[in-house]
C-alpha cells in the first residue's frame, strides 16, 4: 500500500518569462514555491511515492522539464520534440516515454505520463476512470489534484473516487483544488474530499431504501452508530422487540457530535424517516408498518411475516391477552389459519418462499410464477386482513 497522487496537468498562460506562476496557500500561513504546475506544491507536501501526471494531447508538457531536471543525450532530443508537441497541441505518449524515467528518478518516486482524452463522452470519461485505477493498487491512499483540470473534470472525479473506493479499498485523502484568483493574485487551496462523505450518505440512504437495511448507517455514525447496526440485525431476524429498544436507545443519545459532521446533520431527518416506526406505541403497529415497508422494498417473506404477526398481535390486542408470550401467540395462529382463508392463504405463501419448494396449491403457484401478481395479491391480503 502506498500514497498516490493524481494530478491533472492542464495549459495556464504563458508570457515571454514562461508559464504564469503562483504561489499557493494551504492555509496554514506558508504559501511555499512559486510554481507554475499545482502539482508540484502539493507533492512536495504529502510526499507520495507514487505520482501520476495526466494531460490531454495539448496540456504544458513542456513544463515539468523546463529547470531542474537533468537530461542528456537522447533525453534533450526528446525534449525539443515534446516542446515542438506542446506549440502543436499534438503530445503523444510516444512523446513522453523518454521523458518519464529521469522525472522519476528526480522527484525520487514513482512517476507517470499519461495522455487523457477530453472526456467529451461518456466513452472518453469511462476511460479517464479506467487510467486512473490502472495506477491505484489496494488499499493505497490516495490524493487527486484537479486544479489544471476542464471545468466538467470535478464531477468526473467525483465519480472517479467512489470508483477508486469501491473498486480498490482506496482511502481517499484529499480532492485538492488551488482556486487562482486573478483579480487579486491569491490562490487558496480547497480539499473536497468531504463531498464524498456525502455521497457516501446518498449511496446508504439508496441502499437503505432498496434492501430496507439501515445498519449501513452505522458505519457513518461512528460508535453511536452501532444502536442501529443491532437494531437493524433483530428487525431482520423478525424481533421488533429488541429492534424497537435498540432504536428508542439511539434516539434518546445526545446528538451533538452532528455539529461536527454537517453531512450527518443533513441527512439526519431522512434518517429518522426510515426509523419512525418504533415511535408507535404498540407492537401491532410496528408490525404493521414493517410489513408495510418490506412489501414496498419487494421483500416478500418479511413482509408476510411481520404481516402475520401484526394480525396475530392485533387479535391477543383485542383478547386482553399477552402480546409477548410465545404459547398465546402459537395458538392465535393455529386459530386465525383456521378460521380465516386470507391469513392461510399468506401462511401458505410464506412456506412457499421460505422453503423454496412448489406448493401443492394451483393458486400458490400461479402466484410464485409473477412478481407483479404476488405482489398484488399480499397488497390485497393486507388490506383484507387490515395489515395496510
Amino acid at each position: 500500500m502506498a500514497t498516490t497522487l493524481l494530478s491533472f496537468l492542464g495549459r495556464v498562460p504563458r508570457t515571454e518569462q514562461g508559464y504564469r506562476e503562483t504561489r499557493y496557500d494551504f492555509g496554514d500561513g506558508n504559501l511555499g514555491e512559486s510554481t507554475a504546475f499545482f502539482g508540484w506544491s502539493l507533492q512536495r507536501r504529502i510526499k507520495a511515492e507514487r505520482l501520476v501526471i495526466m494531460g490531454t494531447s495539448g496540456s504544458m508538457w513542456d513544463h515539468l522539464f523546463e529547470k531542474d531536471v537533468p537530461l542528456a543525450g537522447d533525453e534533450v532530443d526528446a525534449q525539443m520534440k515534446l516542446i515542438d508537441a506542446v506549440h502543436a497541441k499534438a503530445v503523444t505518449a510516444e512523446c513522453l516515454a523518454p521523458l518519464q524515467a529521469p522525472l522519476a528518478q528526480f522527484l525520487g518516486c514513482d512517476a507517470y505520463l499519461e495522455i487523457i482524452p477530453y472526456c467529451r463522452d461518456e466513452r472518453e470519461q469511462v476511460e479517464l476512470l479506467s487510467i486512473m485505477a490502472r495506477h491505484v493498487a489496494p488499499g493505497d491512499t490516495v490524493h487527486i489534484d484537479i486544479t489544471h483540470g476542464f471545468r466538467h473534470l470535478p464531477m468526473i472525479v467525483l465519480l472517479a473516487a467512489m470508483h477508486l473506493k469501491t473498486t480498490r479499498q482506496a482511502a481517499i485523502e484529499g480532492i485538492w483544488y488551488g482556486a487562482y484568483d486573478s483579480d487579486t493574485g491569491e490562490a487558496p487551496v480547497y480539499n473536497l474530499a468531504g463531498l464524498l462523505h456525502i455521497a457516501e450518505w446518498i449511496e446508504a440512504l439508496h441502499s437503505y431504501d432498496k434492501d430496507g437495511d439501515y445498519g449501513v448507517f452505522a458505519p457513518l455514525l461512528g460508535a453511536k452508530g452501532e444502536k442501529l447496526k443491532k437494531a437493524a440485525f433483530f428487525e431482520r431476524t423478525t424481533n421488533p422487540v429488541r429492534a424497537r429498544s435498540e432504536l428508542r436507545s439511539w434516539a434518546g443519545m445526545d446528538h451533538g457530535y452532528l455539529a461536527d459532521d454537517p453531512a450527518a446533520a443533513l441527512f439526519r431527518e431522512e434518517l429518522e424517516k426510515r426509523i419512525a416506526w418504533h415511535q408507535d406505541s404498540d407492537r401491532a403497529s410496528w408490525e404493521r408498518a414493517l410489513a408495510r415497508r418490506y412489501l414496498e422494498q419487494e421483500d416478500y417473506v418479511r413482509a408476510i411475516i411481520y404481516g402475520m404477526e401484526s394480525i396475530i398481535s392485533t387479535e391477543i390486542n383485542e383478547r386482553h391477552g399477552e402480546i409477548d408470550d410465545y404459547e398465546s401467540r402459537d395458538i392465535v395462529k393455529d386459530e386465525m389459519r383456521n378460521t380465516r382463508h386470507e391469513f392461510r392463504t399468506l401462511s401458505n405463501l410464506r412456506n412457499a418462499l421460505t422453503h423454496g419448494v412448489r406448493s401443492k396449491g394451483r393458486a400458490t403457484k400461479k402466484l410464485l410464477e409473477s412478481e407483479q401478481e404476488l405482489k398484488k395479491k399480499i397488497r390485497d391480503l393486507f388490506r383484507r386482513l387490515k395489515v395496510l
